[in-house]
């Protein structure tokens, strides 16, 4: 069988994750904590970085630091994962759904300002597949309505809009660290901070509503409870795993590119003949290799394609059900139409994607799905 991901080992895991078990500092914001913020701060030029237990944390932090109140509205698209929006129904905000865009799942930009009301509070755009959304427009529209902007970028490791690094946009971001992910912790996620007003309140959210953090930094005498918060904080040893994986992301990118390349190089000849669509980069993006997907013309050769990989031992497997029209949201949302973001749901595809998938696989993979088309 050829798995649909294979986390992928430098082979630096375990012997960081020994160093942190003999520090004897095991619990959240130990050696290799600070080594992973330091990383990500020094190479991305991100303001404030703080690991958390997965990428729900982080959004679930950045809506506590947005008092996010039942009146609220919150913009995110409906082809997400259902952690984009449960982060802010958890503090009684209504979410309003947008649509995709024609050309690839992300947000569309051009019918936010058509959703945002008085009540509307932030909104959340989700760079799917690591490639951006728009990001000058969707800054633009919240400046212009006083708005939050929280970047999902779960899927977005090194990947740029214009040249700035994703996560590094909005006033927040939120990371995943899951094992799908190109660089990953088996369970793990970060939140991101570029605006000072949230940074100090963060750190109290993250600890449970205390200032340890300031206490620990010698900024105060002791520490106490201060404000609401929850226990966001990974251990030092998810930390470590993580740092062996950071120490590599220039050759894990590379060679997930080497793989997304080569996907699109073979796959070409069937998008020319107009059987399927490839993942469209706009020119503002760059591409990270999160994942290779193909958008089928139905969702009956959609299954078929799947099956067929299947009974050949390989494994690909369909992504997000539109949200909009979940069985706990349906009714919420009305019957307003989200044509692209059911499209995606009934037609895209993904493809196996990891470090280790050689040229051989590729050719084997490819060599099906044109032959089943």
């Amino acid at each position: 069988m050829i798995p649909f991901n294979k986390p992928y080992l430098t082979g630096k895991e375990g012997h960081y994750i020994y160093q942190a078990v003999l520090s004897g500092k095991i619990s959240g914001d130990g050696i290799f904590t600070k080594k992973c913020h330091q990383f990500f701060e020094d190479r991305f030029k991100f303001k404030k970085c703080l690991l958390t237990t997965s990428c729900t944390d982080a959004l679930e932090m950045a809506a506590i630091l947005l008092n996010i109140q039942p009146e609220d509205e919150v913009i995110i698209p409906s082809y997400t994962f259902v952690s984009t929006a449960n982060a802010f129904v958890l503090r009684g905000a209504t979410i309003v759904f947008a649509d995709s865009n024609k050309d690839n799942p992300n947000l569309a930009t051009d019918a936010i300002e058509a959703l945002i009301t008085p009540r509307t509070k932030a909104i959340v755009p989700v760079h799917y597949a690591g490639i951006a959304c728009d990001m000058d427009k969707i800054m633009e529209l919240a400046a212009k309505y006083n708005l939050y902007v929280i970047e999902d970028a779960a899927q977005a490791i090194d990947s740029y809009y214009k040249g700035r690094p994703l996560g590094s946009i909005g006033h927040m971001a939120a990371f995943s660290f899951h094992e799908t992910k190109n660089i990953m912790s088996g369970e793990g996620g970060m939140l991101v901070i570029n605006d000072d007003a949230f940074i100090h309140r963060a750190e109290i959210i993250r600890e449970k509503g205390t200032n340890r953090s300031s206490f620990f930094r010698g900024e105060v005498n002791k520490y106490s409870w201060v404000d609401i918060g929850s226990s966001f904080l990974p251990s030092d040893i998810i930390a470590a795993f993580l740092y062996a994986q950071l120490e590599n992301l220039t050759d894990i990118q590379a060679k997930r590119k080497q793989i997304w390349n080569t996907y699109y190089r073979l796959l070409k000849p069937l998008e020319d003949k107009g059987f399927i669509k490839l993942p469209y980069l706009p020119d503002y993006a760059t591409n990270n290799a999160h994942m290779f997907y193909i958008v089928c013309r139905n969702l009956e050769e959609r299954q078929g394609l799947i099956s067929r990989l299947k009974d050949k031992n390989i494994l690909s497997v369909f992504h997000y059900l539109s949200l909009h029209k979940s069985t706990y949201y349906e009714k919420i949302h009305g019957d307003r139409e989200l044509f692209y973001s059911d499209h995606y749901t009934d037609c895209l595809v993904r493809l196996p994607m990891y470090y280790e998938l050689t040229d051989e696989d590729l050719a084997l993979i490819t060599g099906e799905v044109i032959a089943y088309f």
